[in-house]
């Protein structure tokens, strides 16, 4: 990979990770408008490391929380209000981690031809529009129930077909449940933190167990880029989207559905 594209695709993932507008979509738009090369699992792992980073850092506090909260289990308080995250968190990621574990591999086969990212951009996009313009949204953080966990938690695990947007869809599922916008976006993104760290894992391990070469200067390059930019998205994100909504977003999925059949078809 050249310096360029690595900036590039950096940038795009890292904007695009936290953003409901799908990273896949972009990441199959981008190289095609260009001609590039798929950029290889190495790179993967780069710049999920540094979305990682980034929610880590941005929510700092609620994953401090969650430790407490699982401190609180262990210490026989599963009542308190931060044993109920833990727990949320905790349950919230089993359907994605089971799922990721028995169909990646499959989906990864079978699901990533560009007119499936279409339909599910467009498909997505317009349920997120709806559940935006039509949905309750009066309930908080506060009032996080094992049931939520599990609802939001199986929407995560729809993520893994490409062009699904594991924001857009975890997003668009607490706001079904009556979640306001931002903190619907808030258990999104903290949600997202476990996940990525076992995906991230899992891909380390086929690399080291495959036989890449590995360019660990581009990588580490790939990473910090990815990074501050998936931080200056989370906080945009969270910054306006109660004056913005969502339909911004979901009108953006369909313009980029329409720009992937027009390049590619």
């Amino acid at each position: 990979m050249t310096w360029l594209q690595i900036i590039v695709l950096a940038v795009v993932q890292g904007l695009t990770e936290f953003l409901p507008v799908s990273s896949s979509g972009h990441l199959i738009l981008v190289p095609a408008l260009f001609d590039w090369a798929d950029q290889g699992l190495a790179f993967d792992i780069a710049v999920h490391s540094g979305s990682l980073g980034a929610v880590c850092v941005f929510f700092r506090a609620d994953i401090a929380t969650l430790f407490r909260g699982a401190g609180d289990i262990i210490g026989g308080r599963p009542g308190t209000l931060q044993a109920r995250m833990a727990w949320s968190i905790g349950i919230g990621t089993i359907p994605a981690a089971i799922a990721g574990l028995l169909l990646a591999s499959w989906i990864a086969a079978n699901l990533r031809s560009p007119l499936i990212v279409v339909a599910t951009l467009a498909a997505y996009g317009l349920l997120m529009a709806l559940a935006d313009r039509f949905a309750p949204r009066d309930r908080d953080m506060s009032s996080i129930g094992i049931r939520d966990a599990i609802v939001i938690g199986l929407a995560q695990a729809l993520a893994l077909v490409p062009g699904t947007s594991r924001s857009g869809i975890t997003i668009t599922a607490g706001r079904l449940l009556g979640f306001r916008r931002q903190d619907a976006a808030r258990f999104s993104f903290v949600l997202s933190a476990p996940v990525i760290l076992l995906a991230t894992i899992y891909e380390v391990v086929k690399l080291i167990t495959g036989d890449m070469q590995v360019a660990w200067d581009n990588l580490a390059v790939a990473a910090l880029i990815s990074g501050i930019v998936a931080y200056l998205s989370i906080d945009f994100f969270m910054r306006f989207v109660s004056a913005l909504g969502l339909l911004p977003f979901a009108i953006y999925r369909l313009v980029l559905a329409g720009m992937i059949l027009y390049v590619l078809y």
